[in-house]
């Protein structure tokens, strides 16, 4: 059965999101930063007239994307759920901007001259010129901002940069969680080698 109330919220990409959920029904959502999600998940409880002992559940973002923002992400999920004693879900930041947008293509710009993506349904991290796109494949997300040009040369169709749909927005985190759990179990998705471990590969 799924939690009545759910918290989610996403913070591996520079617009962090969060979003309050009730029995599938959308209470009330926010975009800013990764630094500001506890004050954006009270300010959401407020308006909906409901307090952190209503929660049920968190549904949090597990990247690919920023090192440093999912670090802050899962932190949070697990502060919060030792506090309220509740389960957590970890969702995939592409899963969840491709649920915005059915049938699209979700890009998240890696930095470095990549971007992570979805092929044959599994993440991975390729140079945005490696990937081959079908005529009219819908791109969504920072990387298919940043990668405009690029995509549309191929044939690809980007949203304007302000669409909504570049965001991994955090009600659809609530709508796909599943296998809620201890939060420690809950583990990011990097895809690659932070750059901290790739740059002491590199001296070693």
């Amino acid at each position: 059965m799924r939690p009545s109330v759910v918290l989610a919220f996403d913070t591996a990409t520079p617009s962090a999101t969060v979003a309050l959920v009730r029995a599938g029904e959308l209470l009330g959502d926010r975009r800013s930063g990764a630094s500001s999600v506890l004050a954006d998940a009270d300010a959401l409880l407020h308006e909906a007239g409901l307090t952190a002992s209503d929660l049920a559940a968190l549904a949090v973002g597990t990247g690919p994307g920023s090192f440093t923002g999912l670090r802050i992400g899962l932190a949070t999920a697990l502060g919060l759920a030792l506090a309220q004693d509740v389960p957590v879900a970890g969702v995939s930041t592409l899963d969840a901007l491709a649920a915005a947008a059915p049938g699209s293509l979700p890009i998240i710009d890696a930095r470095r001259g990549e971007i992570f993506t979805l092929l044959d349904g599994l993440p991975r991290a390729v140079r945005p010129d490696e990937l081959e796109l079908e005529p009219g494949t819908v791109c969504v997300g920072d990387g298919a901002v940043r990668y405009r040009a690029l995509f549309e040369a191929a044939g690809g169709e980007v949203p304007p940069d302000s669409s909504d749909l570049h965001a991994p927005q955090a009600r659809f985190h609530a709508l796909l969680a599943r296998d809620f759990g201890p939060a420690e179990l809950v583990q990011p998705l990097y895809v690659r080698a932070p750059d901290a471990v790739r740059r002491a590969g590199a001296r070693a």
